[in-house]
């Protein structure tokens, strides 16, 4: 497990552009964390480090929001999930989303992932990030 502690938003975001550098395509990853804890901003930085160009905001509303990957040779798309307003994984399940768990071209982050832990493919990458004041949060990645 990768331990880290970012101290400001810009650290939390630098740190998903960090670790867009080491996926390699089909990772699926699975984030906890409260309200407030920088879910959001770490993927910020993620979708930036992959070869996104367009803002990428929660999709609380939307529950799913497809981004175009560019110029990245393995990396053809972004799939982000928010699963706060979730019922149960069937809501999931009936947008198609097991089809971007499958698909090597596609990197999927599921945030509030504790909404839907019975659906997460093995092997999914679990991101813990957490308060540890106003500031500072500690990223665990396993």
């Amino acid at each position: 497990m990768q331990k880290i502690v970012a101290k400001t938003e810009k650290e939390t975001w630098q740190q998903g552009f960090n670790l867009a550098g080491k996926l390699k395509g089909g990772e699926v990853l699975a984030l906890y964390g409260d309200l407030g804890a920088g879910k959001t901003k770490f993927l910020q930085g993620l979708a930036n480090g992959l070869g996104v160009k367009t803002k990428v905001n929660s999709p609380t509303f939307n529950i799913l929001k497809l981004y175009k990957v560019i110029n990245n040779k393995n990396i053809k798309a972004f799939c982000h999930i928010d699963a706060y307003r979730l019922r149960s994984e069937k809501d999931l399940i009936n947008l198609g989303v097991e089809e971007f768990f499958q698909s090597d071209e596609v990197i999927t982050a599921i945030e509030w992932a504790e909404k839907i832990e019975k659906m997460l493919p093995k092997g999914a990458v679990v991101i813990h990030i957490g308060n540890i004041d106003e500031n500072t949060r500690e990223i665990r990645i396993k």
